[in-house]
Parts: structure tokens; sequence; C-alpha cells
């Protein structure tokens, strides 16, 4: 089984420093549901690990989380793109949960649901956290520079072979032309 890990805000979808709080701020990024696509057409099976401490925080609650997914699965799935499941962490930072990215818990819990290593397993994020979860089980990082991922990128840090790309439409064009053995003109 081929299987990928996205972030969700900052990767699939515009960020907010005031959280998305409603399924009308969830705006996809420009190309990224259309990455979403090729990546199903090679094969992967696209998983969401994403954060959502906005609950903890009762900016939102479960029923609008769903909305807000809801209207990512239906827009994905108008270009032909499949999200197979979402997984998140529903706690704040001091709540010391392990599913809280950059604790591995949720992406443990992606390779029991699985039933895979995650060794080798593509990761995606914007943000040094959504990295380190990932290289911890051993995912291979990759930051995109979408979201906060221009900021990550300048703090530096970054875990051991995180590979850098514009964008999610971006890393997925690397991925797939790596995965058929050609190479692109830089």
């Amino acid at each position: 089984m081929k299987l990928i890990i996205l972030d969700r805000d900052g990767v699939i979808n515009h960020d907010s420093d005031e959280f998305i709080k409603s399924p009308d701020e969830w705006i996809p990024i420009p190309g990224s549901l259309q990455a979403i696509a090729r990546l199903n057409q090679a094969g992967y099976q696209v998983v969401v690990a994403t954060n959502q401490s906005g609950i903890a925080r009762k900016y939102f609650d479960m029923a609008t989380l769903n909305a807000i997914h809801q209207k990512m699965h239906i827009a994905a799935q108008q270009v032909g793109a499949e999200i197979d499941t979402v997984f998140f962490c529903p706690h704040a930072a001091d709540e010391s949960c392990d599913c809280r990215k950059p604790k591995p818990g949720m992406l443990h819990e992606i390779a029991r649901r699985y039933d895979i290593s995650l060794k080798g397993v593509p990761t995606v994020g914007d943000s040094l956290r959504d990295l380190q979860a990932g290289f911890v089980v051993g995912c291979i990082p990759h930051l995109v520079l979408t979201g906060k991922g221009k900021k990550t990128q300048a703090t530096g840090g970054l875990p051991p072979g995180t590979l850098i790309h514009a964008d999610l439409a971006g890393m997925v064009d690397k991925l797939l032309q790596h995965s058929s053995g050609t190479t692109a003109a830089a």
C-alpha cells in the first residue's frame, strides 16, 4: 500500500492565526486538491493528520469540525480526489496528550489502523511539529512553504532529510517524478 500523510491547515487549505472555525473559512490552496487527485491516480491513499486545538479552546465544536471536513471531502471529490481518512487531535497544548503533534501518537494510530510501518512514508506539513512527528516514526518529512512554511524554514532546525517544496502541488510533482524514475529540469 502506498500511503501519504498530509497536515491540513497550511498544506491543503489556507491557514489562519485565528483558526479555521467554520466551513466558510475553509478555503483550499490553489492546486492542492488537484495534487491529491494526482496522488490517488498514482495509487496513494491520502490521510490527513491535523492538530485541532480549537475544539479544546471552545472556538468550535465537533459538529463544526465535521462540517469543515465534509466541505473538504466534497471539494476534493469535485476534482476527482479522495481523502481516505482524517485523524485529528482535539487537545490543547497544555493537556499533555500523546496525539498532539509533535508527539507521534496520531501517526502511531495511523500505522495501527492501516497495519503498516510508516518507515519511508511521506509526510507533508508547514510547521516544525508536523515534520518532527513524522520523522520520529520513520516518515520522510516534506516541508511546504505555504501556510507557516516560510517561517518554519527560516527558523531552521528541520529534521534531517527534510525536503522543501513551494506547495503541495510541487511536492506531488517531485514525488511522482521520483517514483516514475524520471527527473525534472531544475
